[in-house]
């Protein structure tokens, strides 16, 4: 029984899986290259020893891919399960109660970088695979690819896949890199946001100026730069950039309904962030606002003079960093060349505007009748004991619409994370039940799929 199993064999999954968490994988940081090959490497050995027939880490155009089969039949039908191995960088340190690498379990939780994304929640599915391996209960082929480059919007994955099509076939790919309404309402992620982000440069004066001698006749950039990032959105939350609403998706009316039923306590919501109010588009709900309406964020904004202390400056460059979440049908290519338009269109004549993109990527829709979600419901209700809800996310994990577009193959995305997990921030953690309980979910969705 998957239970006992679990019980015991926890002590050296826990070792197993410490021992990837303390590989500092850190994509968006360059000197944490040899951590990104070491974590890959890692990986390959420990998808071994759980019952894979070969594994392998395969050379991409950045950090290198994780491959992993395991064979019952040629003829069978073929799981694909994706994860990634990279994390989010873990500024601000002096925020962590413990070290982001070296993982602590307290009260009854896993503390450190990578616990829940997307560590702990691929772990989940590589433990649920030891067992069915183990206990010849795998009636299926499973496949396994992990990127180390999630965390900075996949920029190689695209391309392997392509290369690699054959390879990577299957009827199915299976993600845990989502979250659950709460521990003790599963949930299902049926769709995800697609994802735009640029970096906007603007540059005033050739050098910084004294704020006293020309400050009023000279037009500070970062003054430029706030001006123009308050027009981006109005004063009923929609973004004002022309055309960004063109093929934005009206949720029917129906799937708004299903949407207010969805437990929510919004006092609870505010209380848990630490804010008096929310804000947001006009005329919509707050769970529809961050999961089914696009939105417009500045991620970070910096210029002049930030040091201890007063310095009279007139800067001659402003940064920002900006990104807007996109919702089914918007083409995140078409969404950066309107911004940057935009951008360019309301820019004074007294600086120069650079608008670059960075990364994006598609949202996604997975259909609930697809005989995968049936099956990864029917895991969740063994685990958890109850039906998980339909719910679409906010956030984004654009390979999954590419997977689509290149493979050809829906993807269910049975995640397990929490709020409370606090992912891409300090002290992120993974509690223990949650780990047990989606293994034992994991087991159950491939015994059903078999019957689908």
């Amino acid at each position: 029984m998957i239970r006992t199993y679990l019980s015991e064999n926890e002590p050296r999954m826990l070792d197993e899986l410490f021992s990837l968490i303390r590989i500092p994988s850190i994509s968006a940081q360059p000197e944490h290259h040899d951590d990104m090959l070491a974590c890959a490497e890692r990986w390959r050995q420990l998808l071994l020893q759980a019952g894979a027939d070969e594994a392998m880490v395969m050379p991409s155009q950045g950090n290198p891919m994780v491959f992993a089969c395991k064979t019952i039949d040629p003829a069978a039908p073929t799981v694909l399960v994706y994860a990634h191995y990279d994390v989010m960088p873990v500024e601000p340190l002096e925020l962590w109660k413990s070290a982001p690498f070296e993982p602590e379990v307290r009260d009854g939780r896993i503390w450190a970088r990578g616990a829940d994304d997307d560590k702990g929640q691929s772990f989940i599915q590589v433990k649920a695979f030891e067992y069915l391996v183990k206990n010849n209960l795998l009636t299926h082929n499973v496949k396994f690819i992990f990127e180390g480059e999630e965390e900075i919007g996949s920029p190689s994955l695209e391309a392997f896949c392509q290369e690699h099509r054959e390879l990577l076939k299957a009827d199915v790919i299976l993600v845990s890199d989502t979250s659950m309404l709460g521990a003790d309402l599963p949930s299902l992620t049926t769709g995800l946001r697609g994802l735009a982000y640029w970096e906007i440069e603007v540059t005033g004066p050739n050098r910084d100026l004294h704020s006293g001698h020309f400050g009023g006749a000279v037009d500070n950039p970062i003054n430029a730069l706030c001006r123009m990032l308050a027009r981006v959105v109005d004063a009923d939350g929609r973004i004002t950039v022309p055309g960004f609403y063109d093929d934005v998706e009206e949720v029917p009316q129906a799937e708004r309904d299903m949407i207010a039923h969805i437990p929510f306590d919004e006092e609870k919501y505010k209380a848990a962030i630490g804010v008096k109010e929310l804000a947001g588009e006009k005329g919509y709900s707050t769970l529809e606002r961050n999961s089914c309406r696009p939105s417009f964020d500045i991620c970070g904004i910096w210029g002049g003079y930030t040091g201890e202390g007063a310095k009279t400056v007139l800067p001659s460059k402003a940064y920002a960093k900006v990104s807007c979440r996109l919702v089914a049908h918007q083409d995140h290519h078409q969404i950066s060349q309107l911004f940057a338009d935009y951008i360019q269109s309301i820019a004074p004549a007294t600086v120069q505007v650079k608008v670059t993109p960075m990364h994006g990527g598609q949202g996604y829709v997975c259909p609930i009748t697809l005989p995968a979600y049936r099956a990864a419901e029917k895991g969740f209700e063994k685990a958890f004991g109850k039906k998980p809800l339909a719910v679409r996310r906010g956030g984004s994990i654009p390979i999954i619409a590419t997977f689509e577009q290149v493979l050809g193959i829906k993807t269910v995305l049975m995640g397990f994370g929490l709020e409370s997990n606090a992912i891409h921030s300090p002290n992120e953690n993974m509690p223990l039940d949650i780990l047990r309980k989606g293994i034992e979910a994991v087991v159950e969705f491939h015994l059903q799929w078999d019957k689908e």
